[in-house]
């Protein structure tokens, strides 16, 4: 992994942006312990919130991969439209253990 030094961000001080592949939910969750509450955002996947929210919207109907939501999704506004920008999330107990 390479970071780089980012002046763009909250108007001019350092911030470190970690330059690497798209994460998948997949290696999200791999990363969590079970039983952890953890968030997953749009951010995180390199999606938008409208994506994203279509996304969560497939997990709720099909099942969460590998968690479970822990709390109300937090929403954001879009020209006036509210999407799902990220969700806070229990890890569930994996059986390969």
């Amino acid at each position: 992994m390479e970071l780089q030094r980012n002046k763009s961000y909250d108007d001019g001080s350092f911030c470190f942006v970690m330059r690497m592949a798209m994460a998948t939910i997949e290696d999200i969750v791999k990363k969590q312990k079970d039983g952890a509450q953890f968030v997953v955002s749009a951010q995180m996947l390199r999606l938008e919130p409208e994506e994203f929210d279509t996304l969560v919207h497939v997990w709720m109907e099909d099942g969460y991969p590998g968690f479970q939501l822990a709390g109300v999704p937090h929403r954001c506004c879009r020209d006036g439209e509210f999407y799902i920008d990220w969700i806070k999330v229990v890890k569930t107990v994996s059986s390969s253990t």
